[in-house]
């Protein structure tokens, strides 16, 4: 968040300021991207566990990739996408992901060409362009899927895994930085489970959840690419990237600062299986509204913090697990809640009719209760 000259750090310790240099977040999607409005860590981000270290390749374990190799195998299946509405316009990435024509990317990639008279286009790493036609986006989550017809079958890029993904693992970059298509960068995973919200579609944010931290180089254009490992598998995709505002940096643009962000391949898969399948995601809902208790009015009051629930749709899921207007929500299936950024996570994550244990305080006396999700209106 950003705080008179300063950016602000949500954390579950409280707030931290950054002082001194103010770092900004940008869309990687197009050129000339726009602000992001807050970003926080969740849970340990920068240690891997047991659990995430489990099933790791021998060649994530080197120290970079050899990145002609991945370029050879992964490149034929990443493109370049132009998204125009009249005289707007931008471009980004994006990945051959069926080859019937499928291809995953952002949604805020596309999102100018969802209105009346909006046009997508898509570059080939072969210098091949076609028309392409929007299947489904979900805005929520930053994702669209596009199509490619008349094509002889496409290359896919090969699917990894985003739960073995390690701090210190290197990646390789592809995509279309400002436009200069075919563009490799390589560089390490330098933290895990970052949340971040940006900028979305009608005054909405967008949330990256669990997010990829990477200091391989992120700038506009990118979003939408591949975020590969070592044996050329997907692992997450481009979507954000720090950089220092023009007034911090002499009046130029600082360009990528080593600090981006990519949306896991676990979530993009489920998220781009189901538009492939429907044309639409539907997401999971709580049936509640709530507001994040701030640090300061949780320690001044002995309490711990968490999301403060505001109102509690009649009949919904929240209500039907005995949740009411004025509990405040502390834990979500045993993660501590820090922000309502938590409880959007879960609502992204988790499919309807899948069950979240809900820990909250009620006049300050803990209780637990079992919530199962609805599918979102």
């Amino acid at each position: 968040m950003l705080v008179g000259d300063k950016i602000v750090l949500r954390k579950a310790g409280g707030w931290i300021t950054w002082g001194g240099m103010v770092i900004a977040l940008i869309v990687g999607g197009v050129a000339g991207a726009v602000l992001v409005a807050a970003t926080r860590s969740t849970g340990n981000a920068g240690a891997p566990s047991a659990s995430s270290t489990a099933g790791v390749s021998e060649a994530s374990t080197a120290s970079v990739c050899n990145a002609t190799t991945v370029a050879r195998k992964t490149l034929p299946s990443v493109v370049t996408i132009s998204a125009t509405n009249g005289s707007s316009g931008g471009t980004g990435s994006g990945e051959v992901i069926r080859e019937n024509g499928y291809i995953l990317t952002n949604n805020h990639v596309i999102s100018i060409a969802a209105a009346p008279g909006g046009q997508v286009e898509v570059l080939f790493n072969d210098g091949g362009t076609v028309p392409a036609t929007i299947t489904g986006r979900d805005p929520k989550a930053d994702l669209a899927v596009i199509k490619v017809d008349g094509q002889p079958p496409l290359p896919v890029i090969p699917f990894g895994s985003s739960k073995n993904v390690v701090v210190g693992e290197p990646v390789v970059a592809l995509g279309a930085p400002l436009g200069l298509s075919n563009t490799v960068t390589s560089g390490i995973i330098s933290a895990l489970d970052r949340t971040i919200a940006v900028p979305g579609d009608k005054g909405q944010n967008a949330l990256l959840v669990s997010a990829l931290q990477t200091d391989a180089a992120i700038n506009p254009g990118n979003s939408g690419g591949s975020l590969t490992n070592c044996a050329g598998q997907l692992v997450g995709v481009p979507s954000a990237g720090a950089t220092i505002p023009s007034s911090e940096s002499g009046g130029g643009s600082s360009g990528n600062i080593g600090l981006g962000f990519a949306i896991p391949v676990d979530v993009a898969k489920v998220i781009s299986d189901q538009i492939i399948a429907t044309g639409k995601v539907t997401h999971s809902y709580f049936g509640l509204s709530a507001m994040t208790v701030p640090s300061a009015e949780a320690a001044a009051s002995g309490g711990q913090g968490g999301i403060y629930v505001a109102s509690v749709v009649p009949g919904g899921p929240a209500a039907k697990a005995g949740i009411k207007e004025g509990d405040v929500i502390t834990s979500l299936d045993g993660k501590p809640v820090t922000s309502t950024d938590d409880l959007a996570a879960v609502t992204l994550t988790k499919p309807p009719g899948e069950t979240v244990t809900v820990e909250y305080t009620r006049n300050g006396q803990p209780a637990s209760t079992k919530v199962t999700l609805g599918a979102a209106p």
